[in-house]
């Protein structure tokens, strides 16, 4: 069976004083006893992470192509072509990032 840990030394070191058969495992052949040992990444296990990112950018998007909607009908004469071009610039890498977060990733 697999230990799990963070990623740092400090989470190996109290995993070793806290499981006896660990420490046995060390004491024999430290190499093998280092592959029993299995990193866990909090962007695997905590999927809440990726809601709020995906949830942040979505609103993002959302807000800037009301705002650009909002412009346009409030202004009397065309809107401000610099501005309008900065928040294509914005809401285009808003896409861009989230087309990437949900985006499958190649496994090992």
């Amino acid at each position: 069976m697999k230990t799990l840990i963070n990623d740092s030394i400090e989470d190996l070191e109290a995993a070793i004083k806290s499981n006896i058969d660990l420490q046995e495992k060390f004491k024999i052949n430290p190499v093998d006893a280092i592959r029993q040992v299995e990193i866990r990444n909090p962007k695997d296990t905590d999927y809440w992470i990726y809601r709020i990112i995906v949830l942040m950018l979505g609103l993002a998007i959302i807000a800037i192509i009301a705002g650009l909607i909002l412009l346009s009908v409030h202004s009397k004469e065309k809107p401000d072509s610099q501005l309008v071009t900065i928040f294509a610039t914005i809401s285009s890498g808003a896409i861009g990032a989230l087309a990437g977060l949900l985006s499958p990733s190649p496994r090992k």
